[in-house]
């Protein structure tokens, strides 16, 4: 089991190339991911993006690349041709305004005007700088499912002791179901006896209203169902991509306690559906979570 919650460093250092990966992850109903990256990088977006789908299905997630390129390389110089011959039509209209003063104006003197000559970074990465940022995408996408397997092991534990706590509550519910008829019956006798003043009150007429009433406030097919969800959500959880099932699983729960409470017309069943939903409603927050 994942935890849809982690961070992931990765790093590559070697042959003047420093770059530096992070990931970090959130929950989210969808996968959703963004890249946070230098521009030179730009072109590789959607190939990043491509990797952390690999190795993701639901969350958010942020990444973060940095990089610093201290090989030993040419670097492509562009002339500002507006720019030098604003420089030089300036030294020429000064020389005619103080003719007195000496001129220096050569072609080196000019390259060393501020904007004349740039030096352009490159426009895309080139194979060496691809190279290692797969390296370090890949170290850093390992080291977040180690995080999130560590955290999804934690959220699992958490939500089997749930699981054993819905179990003894279905349990006591099970117990005192079949009293609910029961009561039923001797509530309606004690209320008829009173009405009709100490006369004998129709035996069979109550035996009629109370088998009306114990099938509408019949929960066993509710309890079958429930104790079948707590059996499947155990086996579920022994798998590692479960979000999805958990969930919708949990909506089951819900479900099944709802129609208890409706159904049971009994205050200690209510008592115990009420603290079902408690339960479920803890699980249901920790399957947000989960991948």
């Amino acid at each position: 089991m994942l935890s849809m919650t982690g961070y992931g460093r990765g790093g590559y250092s070697g042959g003047g190339i420093e770059l530096t990966v992070e990931i970090k992850t959130v929950n989210n109903r969808y996968l959703d991911v963004a890249v946070k990256s230098p521009r030179i990088f730009a072109a590789h977006e959607e190939t990043i993006r491509g990797v952390i789908r690999g190795g993701l299905t639901r969350g958010h997630a942020d990444v973060f690349i940095s990089f610093a390129d201290k090989r030993d390389k040419k670097k492509p110089l562009s002339l500002d041709e507006g720019a030098a011959r604003a420089y030089v039509e300036a030294a020429k209209k000064i020389s005619e305004l103080f003719p007195g003063l000496g001129d220096d104006l050569t072609v080196t003197s000019v390259l060393r005007y501020p904007e004349v000559l740039k030096a352009e970074d490159a426009a895309s990465a080139d194979d060496e700088l691809i190279a290692a940022l797969t390296a370090a995408l890949g170290a850093a996408l390992e080291k977040l499912n180690t995080m999130r397997l560590i955290e999804g092991e934690k959220l699992k534990a958490d939500m089997l002791s749930r699981m054993d706590a819905i179990e003894k509550l279905v349990g006591e519910v099970e117990k005192r179901a079949p009293l609910v008829a029961e009561n039923y019956r001797i509530k309606l006798a004690a209320k008829i006896e009173k009405l009709l003043e100490g006369a004998e009150p129709d035996e069979a007429r109550i035996l009629t209203e109370a088998a009306i009433f114990a099938d509408k406030s019949n929960i066993d097919e509710e309890l079958t169902r429930l104790h079948s969800h707590i059996s499947q959500f155990r086996e579920i959880c022994g798998e590692q991509i479960v979000g999805r099932k958990l969930d919708f699983l949990v909506q089951e729960f819900n479900r099944e306690t709802n129609t208890i409470c409706s159904k049971s017309n009994d205050l200690e069943i209510t008592r115990l559906g009420l603290a079902l939903k408690n339960e479920i409603e803890k699980v249901r927050e920790q399957v947000q979570n989960v991948e």
